[in-house]
């Protein structure tokens, strides 16, 4: 080999290796914004896990509300048949505690249907949140397999494993924005 080869040939080597170097920390950036990524979905998603758990503890105390209305109006119904079946020197008296009962029956039913309602609407809240949450979840991990997926190509240094994983980070992007649309 000529002198002016070698030369050559060294200058070429070193072209190589400043683009490949280059192209490893194009690598080293598409894996640092996965990671990011899988950070701020992780976050996302537990806090859409805990939101679900604490709309469905609210669903369940309307639930109780509902249910202990409920109970009250049917006392209530219980207490006037009793009044109405069991005889009474006094009258007068009967009567207005058959009219306080019925009073109360009337209110109790118009609270019980809104707190029927409000449940419903807390259920449907619930439903919602654990649909986002699992859509994050989604999101997650096809941002994880993006990230180890893009660290192959600094071991093998074939650029497939990166495109791959990038391709599955934008799925996982796209999985996080419709959890962020859902309502």
């Amino acid at each position: 080999m000529e002198p002016t080869e070698v030369n050559e040939f060294t200058e070429k080597m070193e072209e190589v290796g400043e683009k490949h170097e280059r192209t490893m920390m194009r690598v080293s950036l598409i894996i640092s914004v996965l990671a990011a990524l899988v950070a701020t979905v992780t976050v996302l998603g537990h806090r859409e896990h805990t939101e679900a758990i604490l709309v469905k503890a609210d669903q369940g105390d309307q639930w109780q509300q509902y249910q202990s209305h409920r109970l009250r109006i049917l006392q209530d119904q219980t207490e006037v048949k009793m009044l109405t079946l069991q005889p009474s020197k006094e009258g007068a008296d009967v009567q207005s505690a058959i009219n306080d009962d019925q009073t109360q029956i009337t209110k109790w039913g118009k609270q019980e249907d809104e707190e029927m309602k409000k449940a419903k609407e807390l259920g449907d809240e619930v439903r919602v949140a654990e649909s986002k949450a699992g859509r994050f979840d989604l999101a997650e991990a096809l941002l994880e397999i993006a990230v180890v997926l893009a660290s192959i190509t600094l071991l093998t240094k074939h650029h497939r494993y990166v495109v791959v994983g990038s391709i599955l980070g934008v799925v996982g992007i796209a999985a996080t924005i419709s959890a962020l649309l859902l309502h």
